[in-house]
């Protein structure tokens, strides 16, 4: 019913920047809040940023603040994960996650993505 692909992901060297970019379609009737994650070998899933409906209420973790960026286009139906000074510490799996309404149950259910491949290193 919901798809959530990301895309953006690829290698890049520390200090550089990617753009992270994920597409909800299917049978949506509203977007709540939207979540990345990343996940490296050998370490659990982590939160990285999360965005409310209206992207008036952000949260980061420690890691990231001031360095990664979550918007979103409602319009659009895409959330995006603008990532700078990225270091190798950043390397990892990052999955989209979302609380969506379907349109034909009114369901809350919540969605991921199939994750892209991040990597940083010179």
């Amino acid at each position: 019913q919901v798809q959530l692909v990301e895309s953006g992901g690829g290698l890049v060297q520390p200090g550089g920047s990617l753009r992270l970019s994920c597409a909800a379609s299917g049978s949506i009737f509203v977007i709540y809040t939207m979540r990345w994650y990343r996940q490296s070998p050998g370490k659990e899933r982590e939160l990285v940023a999360a965005i409310t409906s209206t992207g008036g209420s952000t949260v980061y973790a420690d890691s990231v603040k001031g360095r990664f960026t979550i918007s979103r286009d409602n319009a659009k139906n895409t959330v995006w994960l603008q990532m700078n000074s990225l270091e190798p510490e950043d390397t990892a799996v990052y999955y989209c996650n979302g609380d969506i309404i379907v349109t034909m149950s009114r369901a809350l259910n919540n969605y991921w993505g199939q994750g892209t491949q991040v990597t940083v290193s010179s």
